[in-house]
């Protein structure tokens, strides 16, 4: 079987599906919930679950939902009518969702996500175990950011990273990512001339394509959150599927539309994929030529001596960044020092330190290199 058929064959046979909706693929042209659209779409994660498949849905749409109870012709632009738009859609969509699937004598269980429960790793664990808990009783998770309280998630429609880091975070064989756009293009579609990319096999790929062109009605994601999601998520070994909303039964069956991304050959462990992915880094190290070998190629320790400055306020215990002399992350770990620590250290060998001191400032064991 060639790789390609092989991608496409793993995510239609995959056992436990995170599939990701945008608001346009729900929504009318005015901006209210469309029922039509959210029928179609149930009606194929319904036919997932009958072949015997787990689905976990992260939906998009609950700001839009709101618009049409609260009076409003249009997505507002300021953070506290969107918060209260999205207080009232969620009831909305949710609604929506419980009486669609119940056509097929489903239950739904909303779980409602801030990047908070992501990042920090009690929290991480928490949201996975409660996930892991609703798969097992049957039920089909509705996963949202929580809009009502989520600030920087609704400027900058993060649903596609969500998507990716619950489908690590479920221990999901595939995620299918699902908008108004029936795949990944070299190009704006729109302009004709474009071409849909039908399997990447790895980042070189697709390392032609500028996705930040690539406009869409997406509601505040579009293509380019749609690719960092997929890399993300077939980077860490999760198999992707970028398929048009119109074609979900094809997507979630057979698997022959869209583009496919090929998982990597292995899997991160969950705290590797924690630390790479997850983690909200509080400051970056900046690094030598020879520390940048040690730790990404050799996956040594770093030490003091390799590291030329560092920048940010961050604490023994917090995740930081690992920068290359072009100032691009490398790597990422759990630092050992303190911010106000390190300035005495860096540069200078072990042998050149107190005692106390003679410690690796990132340990190999708390370290993800980025770059290979």
């Amino acid at each position: 079987m060639s790789g390609a058929s092989a991608t496409r064959a793993a995510v239609a046979a995959a056992p436990r599906v995170v599939v990701k909706v945008g608001s346009s693929s729900l929504t009318t042209a005015a901006g209210g919930l469309d029922p039509a659209r959210l029928d179609a779409l149930v009606d194929a994660l319904a036919a997932r679950r009958a072949a015997g498949g787990q689905v976990v849905l992260v939906s998009s749409g609950a700001i839009a939902s709101g618009l049409a109870p609260l009076g409003l012709t249009k997505r507002p632009r300021d953070l506290a009518t969107q918060q209260a738009s999205a207080s009232v859609g969620q009831l909305v969509l949710g609604h929506a969702y419980v009486s669609s699937f119940a056509r097929y004598s489903l239950q739904v269980g909303q779980v409602l996500l801030t990047s908070d429960d992501i990042v920090r790793r009690a929290h991480y664990r928490n949201a996975q175990r409660t996930l892991s808990r609703l798969l097992a009783l049957g039920v089909v998770p509705v996963v949202n950011e929580n809009d009502t309280v989520a600030t920087e998630e609704i400027r900058f429609g993060d649903n596609d990273r969500l998507a990716a880091l619950v489908a690590y975070l479920v221990g999901a064989d595939a995620m299918v990512l699902l908008s108004d756009v029936d795949g990944l293009y070299d190009g704006d579609p729109r302009r004709g001339d474009a071409t849909r990319i039908e399997e990447v096999a790895e980042a070189a790929d697709v390392a032609h394509v500028r996705a930040d062109e690539l406009a869409s009605d997406l509601g505040t994601g579009g293509m380019a959150t749609k690719l960092a999601s997929a890399r993300l998520a077939s980077t860490a070994g999760v198999p992707v599927l970028i398929a048009a909303a119109t074609e979900a039964h094809r997507a979630l069956g057979q698997a022959d539309v869209g583009t496919a991304f090929a998982a990597a050959p292995r899997r991160l462990t969950p705290r590797r994929f924690w630390l790479a992915y997850a983690a909200d880094p509080k400051g970056r190290l900046h690094l030598d030529d020879g520390a940048v070998t040690a730790v990404v190629t050799r996956r040594r320790s770093l030490l003091a001596a390799g590291i030329v400055a560092t920048t940010g306020d961050f604490e023994a215990g917090d995740v930081v960044e690992l920068a290359d002399a072009k100032g691009d992350t490398v790597a990422r770990g759990v630092v050992a020092f303190d911010a106000a620590e390190l300035p005495d250290l860096i540069g200078r060998t072990s042998r050149e330190l107190a005692p106390e001191q003679r410690r690796e400032v990132v340990h190999a064991d708390d370290l993800v290199p980025l770059r290979h």
